[in-house]
């Protein structure tokens, strides 16, 4: 299975054009069958099979890559590292601070962090509603929240005042823009390529309103 895996890795990553060397894709496959051990008794993911979390974890998250920009991300309600993990491994000189209410995944995390030698992650334990920062982030991301008038009533605090927020979504994204015309500017929708997924994948970029 690990070979299957590494493999299945190795060609997605050339369609992706993301170039990352073999030691990268090592802690990839290495997060995966963590996350698959973990399942068991954590249920981390609802997705069972490794060859579907190469595909709907790591790949989804790191097809985000070519918008992410430098500086520090906060990944808000990353439950098992998704997107920072896969992007902290993609980028090791850019810092990635994971965020999340949920004990049982911040200790799953700590175990990626301690088990990857990550050192560009910090994991906060908290729920967004309660982080408070003295300096706010150029680029909140995620792809938990259920809405994105959610998203951005959550993390507007957090931004700073040149940040921008990114939003994971799939095909229903539309609608949901026409709910927020109140509360952001769509600075960009790009819409993503994720190798073996046939599901419509966008990245919708944010500018809270003052």
């Amino acid at each position: 299975m690990h070979d299957a895996l590494a493999q299945q890795l190795e060609r997605a990553l050339t369609q992706l054009d993301l170039p990352l060397s073999a030691a990268q894709q090592k802690k990839l496959i290495a997060y995966v069958e963590l996350i698959n051990r973990w399942n068991r008794a954590y249920n981390l993911t609802a997705v069972r099979d490794p060859m579907a979390m190469v595909t709907r974890h790591l790949l989804d998250s790191l097809a985000i890559s070519p918008h992410i920009p430098a500086g520090i991300t906060l990944d808000v309600g990353t439950g098992p590292g998704l997107p920072g993990i896969p992007l902290a491994v993609a980028f090791p000189d850019q810092r990635f601070h994971l965020l999340d209410g949920n004990g049982k995944k911040t200790r799953f995390l700590f175990q990626v962090k301690n088990d990857l030698l990550l050192t560009n992650v910090d994991i906060k334990e908290t729920r967004v509603e309660n982080f408070q920062v003295d300096r706010g982030y150029d680029c909140i991301v995620s792809r938990a929240f259920a809405s994105l008038s959610s998203m951005i009533n959550s993390c507007q605090h957090l931004l700073s005042p040149q940040g921008h927020i990114f939003a994971m979504k799939s095909a229903g994204v539309h609608a949901e823009l026409n709910e927020i015309d109140n509360l952001a500017e769509l600075v960009a929708l790009h819409e993503l390529e994720v190798p073996g997924l046939e599901e419509t994948r966008y990245l919708v970029e944010l500018r809270v309103r003052v």
